[in-house]
């Protein structure tokens, strides 16, 4: 199987940090983008050093807001990029973007700098969810920024979370369906958690988070989602995203197929394949620390490791486990408890592979568990360079 080859691109700038996000993203109150440009353009080709000559199956501009970038940066690292690596003819080119009257007004730029698929996220469509949640948009905004969308990209797609606050299982499945009504080819439908060194995390740990749904009413809401994108002629092929056949997000096939991509902006990571070896890179998450390695040491890199073979295939069954299509059963031979979840019907064996069922599914975190008993580091520092010596790869 040819696990594709993708660039991965994190713009770390937000208008406002939404209490919820734990990515990395900041507020800045003015952008120096020939600046940030130019240091892209840096990594791009320093990397395409490393990589060699690749088919660059996807790229990907996440963030942060990569809507708030200027439509001539993301023309230029298309570029660079497609010069750098042979574009598939099918290559995938994607932008995350949020439904405010700002951005909407970006899209045919960006379409003209050769993005021809777009993720926005919607996140609500109920506009008392949407200030709880910290968005800068209303629904009706949402709504006309993703008929603009459809009118300018071959492909959209968005996201909502649910299991919000005081939100029923009744609520959610109002409100899904309302979305299935928009959606044309793919939806990311994901739970609200809470994370830690959040603002939604402080707040749940002083007890000033009501009303957030408790195991049972989640679980509910997971089956709802799963009983209508179904219906609709969009099943889940991962555990939080929801696809026509053929719609699904290539890029992200990457990551959970175990590809090989190259991560570059603040905070960014990657995996690399060279020589046979696994290779993960991070760069520094503060942004001008990052601008400042680039340019002045030529590598936005704080960390490049080879990760141990034990190491890789732990990594592909954990992301692989959360694709519909599942991991092969050879993959798993040297894991654990195996067929006592086949058993249990937490697991199930199709066509020489092996994925999660519906009951599965909604429990994956305790099933990698039973599967690898032991928590196992996902990179080993078997080799390491530092962010002032790493022009090549280990």
């Amino acid at each position: 199987m040819d696990r594709g080859f993708g660039l991965y691109v994190h713009w770390p700038f937000c208008q406002a940090k939404c209490p919820y996000c734990d990515f990395n993203s900041h507020v800045a109150g003015s952008i120096d983008q020939p600046r940030w440009r130019r240091a892209f353009l840096k990594e791009i080709k320093r990397i395409r050093e490393d990589t060699g000559p690749r088919k660059l199956s996807s790229i990907f501009f996440g963030g942060g807001t990569p809507s708030l970038m200027a439509a001539e940066t993301v023309a230029r690292i298309v570029e660079a990029a497609k010069d750098a690596w042979v574009p598939a003819d099918d290559i995938e080119i994607t932008l995350e973007a949020n439904p405010t009257s700002v951005e909407a007004g970006r899209f045919r730029a960006y379409a003209r700098a050769g993005v021809n698929r777009l993720s926005l996220g919607i996140q609500s469509l109920r506009d008392a969810d949407l200030k709880a949640l910290g968005r800068l948009h209303t629904s009706a905004e949402a709504v006309a920024a993703y008929d603009i969308a459809r009118s300018v990209f071959p492909r959209v797609s968005f996201d909502l979370i649910y299991a919000r606050q005081n939100q029923t299982a009744a609520d959610w499945e109002a409100e899904l369906a309302e979305a299935l009504e928009l959606a044309v080819d793919h939806v990311s439908l994901y739970q609200l958690t809470i994370e830690p060194g959040t603002a939604f995390g402080d707040r749940h740990a002083a007890g000033r988070l009501p009303g957030l749904p408790d195991e049972g009413r989640s679980l509910d809401m997971f089956n709802v989602t799963q009983d209508m994108t179904e219906a609709a002629g969009l099943p889940a092929y991962e555990i939080s995203n929801h696809a026509r056949p053929g719609e699904e997000s290539r890029h992200n096939l990457v990551y959970w197929r175990s590809g090989s991509w190259a991560g570059i902006g603040p905070g960014a990571h990657g995996r690399l394949t060279i020589d046979g070896l696994r290779i993960a890179t991070e760069c520094h998450s503060v942004p001008n620390l990052w601008l400042d390695a680039v340019e002045t040491a030529g590598c936005g890199y704080s960390r490049c490791e080879t990760v141990s073979a034990e190491d890789a295939r732990t990594e592909s069954v954990m992301t692989g486990l959360r694709l519909g299509e599942g991991v092969t059963a050879d993959s798993l031979k040297e894991f654990n408890n195996i067929n006592e979840l086949l058993d249990s019907g937490h697991l199930e064996r199709v066509a020489g592979f092996i994925r999660t069922t519906r009951k599965g599914r909604p429990l994956l975190d305790a099933v990698l568990r039973e599967i690898l008993v032991q928590p196992v580091p996902v990179v080993t520092s078997s080799r390491r360079q530092s962010s002032s010596n790493c022009s090549r790869v280990p």
